[in-house]
């Protein structure tokens, strides 16, 4: 009895340190990633700034007419406000009706962890408003999926709007700086790339024809029944677009918050002088393409950003590197400053908030 009980602590123990020692795996690869990231972010900042003189990008800086720039944010906080309203709109859809505000603090909130680390923002919004209101996470889930997805057509749809807008020049840039590197680097590598995406598609084809067949058998183990429950809930979420009975609203919202996006470039044009002749189409094109670098995972976008903003006001726009260095700066610097401090202030009114049911009001 005695050598059963020792096995049994022996074999206790064994899995206990196994566990751990997973668990120091997983955290020691997130933080493997979160330092590569990071790394890749500096070393888009170095490409961006080295060969500029940092005296004279901090005379820039300096020389803004910072009025420009706190329109900027004005508009940036306005953009965030129509994003949490929009939220409401397929939240509601569900049978929920949270309060504009608390959807706010945690659209806010989760922009602040985006800060901190990439896509984490996602799921703290989604997990702050699920305990919050006490709505499951897999639909709250779903709906923020739906959102980004919509938001990917948009941007996809403004960048093909701008180009065709600004063929001269954004053609010719595409052309010069895209088109002609990958269709070279394609055509060395074809049978490697079409080997990839066949391996790819069956690998697909398979896993639906795997599922089909034996997706009774595989609901007899729990894994796999959480594992429906929460695509199910995702399916539901995601359906919220198709469902809502408000989509003038949600149409509404949406340009409101690409229009305001559109503004956290053009306003800030008019802090320097150098960029102040350029155009709303120019900020939507700056703002789009722009966009792409803050997708990037890469904390709050840093790097990526002002590598992307600079190639397209020097390349497009003709706006010197310097300057267009220092407009990179000063955009991002003020949208992270605005997301510190009312995603912070965001973050603590949630704090002291009580968690309430999903009905908030009526």
């Amino acid at each position: 009895m005695r050598l059963k009980l020792h096995h049994l602590n022996q074999l206790s123990y064994s899995l206990t340190q196994t566990i751990k020692f997973k668990v120091l795996v997983k955290k020691a690869l997130s933080v493997f990633n979160y330092m590569i990231f990071l790394l890749l972010g500096v070393l888009f900042l170095w490409l961006v700034f080295r060969k500029q003189d940092p005296k004279e990008i901090m005379e820039s800086i300096a020389s803004a007419d910072y009025l420009w720039i706190v329109l900027g944010i004005i508009a940036g906080i306005f953009s965030h406000i129509a994003r949490a309203a929009r939220w409401n709109i397929l939240i509601r859809s569900l049978g929920y009706k949270p309060r504009l505000t608390t959807t706010f603090y945690a659209v806010m909130t989760g922009y602040l962890a985006n800060t901190a680390v990439p896509r984490l923002g996602e799921v703290t919004r989604c997990g702050v408003l699920s305990k919050k209101l006490n709505i499951p996470f897999t639909e709250v889930l779903g709906t923020m999926i739906a959102e980004r997805i919509f938001d990917m057509i948009i941007l996809l749809s403004l960048i093909i709007m701008v180009i065709a807008f600004q063929w001269k020049l954004v053609g010719s840039f595409m052309n010069e700086k895209i088109l002609e590197p990958v269709s070279s680097n394609f055509e060395s590598n074809i049978v490697p790339i079409i080997v990839i995406i066949s391996v790819f598609v069956l690998f697909i084809v398979l896993l639906v024809i795997l599922w089909k067949k034996y997706r009774k058998l595989l609901q007899r183990y729990a894994f796999f029944r959480k594992f429906s429950e929460f695509a199910k809930g995702m399916v539901e979420g995601i359906k919220t677009i198709r469902k809502t009975k408000n989509k003038a609203g949600f149409l509404l919202y949406t340009l409101v918050i690409w229009g305001m996006y559109t503004l956290m470039i053009y306003l800030p044009f008019f802090a320097l002088e150098a960029t102040s002749h350029l155009t709303f189409i120019d900020a939507l094109t700056v703002m789009s393409i722009g966009s792409l670098g803050i997708v990037a995972p890469v904390p709050g976008g840093i790097g990526t950003y002002h590598w992307i903003v600079k190639a397209v006001l020097f390349e497009l726009y003709g706006v010197s590197p310097m300057i267009a260095a220092s407009f990179a700066t000063i955009t991002h610097a003020a949208q992270t400053i605005m997301i510190i401090v009312v995603g912070g202030l965001s973050f603590l009114m949630l704090f002291l908030q009580k968690n309430k049911t999903g009905h908030e009001s009526s």
